[in-house]
């Protein structure tokens, strides 16, 4: 399918063939028809991608803040690494669209296929030919609205989010401050709304179309004068700052304008350095706009399809699409006098150029071939690279940062391996990779992967509820499997994936690097010939994740599974003896700072001591192992200190966690030239005992590890 993109580090801006994408099991696969170019967002998005670093890093300073917070944490290089990962990955550009409803996920039962849908949201309604968007950001369209009319969705429901915020009575006094997409939707909603509007544009043309669709006055010049005169002296009752500037001169010369008493609402990207004066003996409302309405960026709305009860929650980001195409359908609104171009998505890179040129221009539309004569490819193959004759063909199945940046450059190097398929979410970025690394063939859809004959091994590495799933799919075909931990964040995954691993040819492994940390494999030499158990302790600065982050949801599984069992495969490694009983205990109101103790078969104990409430600073990882009158201490995989007899000695070293040689490991273990890297009953009792910390959480009671078959 086609799709436009843009390169965050280059600005480069091009339609591309990428492969279409997977409908999701709680949304939508939508064959566009027409799609709406917002002139002022994503023009500042293009001018952001084409700025320098330190155009950038001025742009986003909270961005800046957070990179030094991970410099702090987990180095210089690894960050800077990340930062430029980050910014070579395209970027899709869009928001607003209208198509067919094509296929339908299996948690929604709101729509058909073939309805007629608006839709919204960066990154859901792109522009491109197939779209998958979440069930919430859809919105059926009433009949007699068309699709150029509905293609506004997004901007119409931002504009009357504004408008509500504002809470206008019949007869009051409106003024919108910019007269761009937003600002004249803004104008005929507040008129729908029985409100007297002023219109202000620096733009002539622009305040002359306000006047057209409706505004009472519109003038592009002398504001405070004519906010005087429209109010009967008292200043305006509401305005509504639809502009966009750097500038903080609209907060304030709103605030000149309004009566005492009086409500500024913030629709528009603006300076906010406030004159507080004004404010201040006026007692001025001000509210800043979210986007479409409630539920904009809550995971849990869009994502994963929790509605908020409508007598509480009158108006969602859904509802307000609904309403706006109700005004439209009632002719009180009539978008599409706001169309000033059309291009068909072949000619997406004419439109943008056309916005940069500076002729003049308001709403652009791309147009899209009809639904019915578009094949839906999940796959795009590139031109065959030649095999190696003894070599391993090797797919990616997920490709995010930590897959790109740490397990794809090993995997790259080792001699005799073929990339042959790489697996994405979207068709961006899967077209992105195949591009980049050499992959030949580039997919939306997992079985590419474990399909394709040319595919040995895969790597699966995408977000942890489909580990076990993905897994066991692939081993069942007879590949080998590498799977990022975690392997399974439940135990019916986890029983799956063994009874797939018994029962297949194939080599499998999970991502405990650790135990193949250069450090860690001479603290576990120095513990040789010890004649009792183990006292371990594993003190984890895990550092704050918001609770928002993928991984704190339903498909991360939270940190005790995505991380934690890091943790107890490395002292399962140490003791060389598998978990049977585990305890827990988590911090009041912190349920990501927890204290775990392990018992073993033999009679060894570790503690796991994991936080989220220290200073990023400190080194994350710790480690002490006490033994027949012996002391291990591993700072951070970087120093190791051993203590015996009085006489210490300590290695030193840039820090390694292991992953090359678990990597590598695998590798030669899917050619037969070693065995598995991690023994199946190892793999099967870690995922078990980093089970049964939630239960024991839960239960406030020790709970005991089952042991595999």
């Amino acid at each position: 399918m086609k799709q436009v993109e843009q390169n965050y580090r280059t600005g480069e801006l091009k339609v591309v063939e990428v492969p279409a994408p997977r409908a999701g099991e709680g949304g939508v696969l939508v064959g566009t028809r027409a799609s709406l170019i917002s002139s002022g967002t994503e023009k500042q998005l293009m001018d952001l991608a084409k700025a320098s670093l330190a155009g950038k890093a001025m742009a986003r300073p909270d961005l800046v803040r957070r990179v030094m917070r991970n410099v702090r944490r987990d180095g210089l290089r690894p960050t800077i690494e990340k930062v430029f990962a980050k910014l070579d990955a395209p970027i899709p550009l869009g928001y607003s669209l209208v198509g067919d409803v094509l296929e339908i996920g299996r948690q929604v039962s709101e729509l058909s296929v073939g309805d007629r849908v608006a839709c919204a949201g960066a990154g859901h309604a792109n522009h491109a030919e197939f779209n998958a968007v979440p069930k919430h950001l859809t919105a059926l369209i009433p009949p007699g609205v068309d699709d150029e009319e509905a293609s506004f969705v997004t901007l119409g429901a931002i504009a009357l989010q504004g408008v509500r915020l504002a809470v206008p009575t019949l007869g009051e006094r409106v003024v919108v401050m910019g007269l761009g997409i937003i600002g004249l939707l803004t104008v005929q909603i507040l008129k729908a709304n029985g409100c007297r509007v002023l219109g202000f544009d620096p733009n002539e043309s622009r305040a002359g179309l306000a006047q057209k669709l409706g505004a009472d006055v519109a003038l592009s010049a002398g504001l405070p004068e004519a906010a005087a005169s429209f109010s009967g002296g008292f200043g305006v009752d509401a305005v509504i700052v639809t502009a966009s500037s750097r500038s903080s001169e609209p907060i304030n010369v709103a605030a000149e304008i309004s009566r005492l008493k009086g409500r500024i609402v913030v629709v528009g990207m603006i300076g906010m350095k406030i004159d507080r004066e004004p404010f201040y003996k006026r007692e001025l409302e001000l509210k800043m706009s979210l986007s479409y309405g409630p539920g904009r960026h809550d995971p849990a709305y869009e994502f994963g399809g929790r509605d908020y009860p409508l007598p509480y929650v009158r108006w969602t980001e859904q509802r307000n699409m609904e309403a706006f195409l109700g005004l439209i359908a009632e002719g009180r609104v009539t978008p599409k006098a706001l169309v000033s171009h059309r291009f068909a998505i072949a000619e997406g890179e004419r439109a943008y150029a056309l916005m940069e040129s500076g002729q003049p221009h308001l709403a652009i539309l791309l147009t899209y071939p009809e639904s019915a004569g578009r094949r839906i490819e999940r796959q795009i193959q590139r031109p065959q690279c030649p095999r190696a004759k003894e070599g391993m063909g090797v797919a990616f199945i997920g490709l995010g940062n930590y897959a790109k940046g740490v397990l794809l450059p090993i995997v790259r190097k080792a001699k005799g391996v073929t990339l042959t398929s790489v697996v994405t979410s979207t068709g961006i970025s899967a077209g992105h990779a195949a591009a980049k690394f050499g992959f030949t063939t580039a997919a939306t859809d997992p079985g590419a992967a474990i399909g394709d004959p040319a595919t040995d091994a895969i790597f699966v590495a995408t977000r942890h509820d489909t580990h076990a799933s993905l897994t066991a799919m692939a081993l069942r075909a007879g590949k080998h499997v590498f799977c990022e931990k975690p392997l399974a964040i439940d135990a019916e995954g986890l029983a799956d994936v063994m009874a797939a691993a018994e029962a297949a040819p194939g080599i499998f492994t999970v991502g405990f690097n650790r135990r193949f940390a250069p450090l860690l494999i001479e603290a576990k030499a120095s513990l040789e010939g010890r004649l009792g158990p183990l006292v371990m302790l594993y003190r984890v600065n895990a550092g704050a994740i918001p609770a928002d982050n993928w991984t704190q949801r339903d498909e991360g599984g939270g940190r005790i599974l995505g991380e934690v069992c890091h943790f107890v495969d490395t002292l399962t490694f140490l003791a060389a003896s598998l978990p049977v009983e585990v305890q827990a205990i988590a911090a009041r109101g912190h349920a990501d700072s927890i204290s775990v103790l392990i018992r073993f078969a033999d009679g060894s104990t570790g503690t796991i001591l994991y936080s989220s409430l220290g200073d990023p600073s400190v080194p994350k990882e710790y480690l002490e192992v006490f033994a027949d009158g012996r002391v291990v201490r591993l700072d951070d995989y970087r120093q190791l200190n051993l203590v015996q007899r009085g006489i210490s000695r300590s290695s030193k070293g840039a820090q390694a966690k292991g992953q090359q040689g678990l990597v590598t490991a695998f590798l030669e273990a899917a050619i037969g030239t070693r065995p598995p890297p991690i023994p199946l009953h190892d793999l099967y009792a870690v995922t078990a005992a980093t089970l049964a910390i939630e239960d024991a959480l839960r239960l406030g009671a020790p709970v005991q590890v089952g042991v595999i078959g």
